[in-house]
């Protein structure tokens, strides 16, 4: 059987693959290295910023579904969250079992810390790219995104 051949798009994506990879990886543990002082990981602080984000409290599901992430990760993060008291649990008027997750007084300062660290991270990772490279990388991320989202809805990859 012949292997199917991939398109010109398909083999450059492929090649840089493994360098997302890395890059993801560096992300990550260069944002733990730059919170661990504030008792956080890249993980904790991910999860602050997306209860902070959400326009009401949400249960652990629409979080896990907002940021993309398997819902049994998200609520062991949270269970850690709430044991250090940087969230809590409160009723669900809407359903009985999912409670809500909000965020504590210290936990809003924790992430409130967080970012005032990430401004000048952040600026120094953005160094010799500029504006309009930015705007086209979150593009092709957002258009990968729909497309892994689309297959993700049919039946698999075509």
């Amino acid at each position: 059987m012949r292997e199917p051949a991939r398109t010109p798009a398909g083999e450059l994506l492929s090649s840089i693959m493994l360098d997302l990879f890395r890059l993801n990886s560096g992300l990550l543990t260069s944002g733990d290295r730059l919170v661990e002082g504030l008792g956080l990981t890249s993980a904790r602080w991910q999860m602050l910023g997306a209860i902070s984000a959400a326009e009401r409290p949400q249960p652990v599901a629409w979080i896990a579904r907002d940021l993309g992430a398997n819902r049994q990760n998200v609520q062991r993060i949270v269970n850690d969250l709430a044991n250090d008291g940087l969230v809590r649990f409160e009723a669900n008027p809407h359903h009985r079992r999912a409670q809500l997750v909000v965020l504590t007084d210290e936990g809003r300062q924790a992430f409130e810390a967080a970012m005032r660290l990430q401004a000048p991270w952040v600026n120094r990772l953005s160094d010799g790219v500029t504006v309009n490279e930015i705007k086209a990388l979150q593009r092709v991320i957002m258009k990968m995104q729909a497309n892994l989202d689309d297959m993700a809805g049919a039946d698999g990859p075509d």
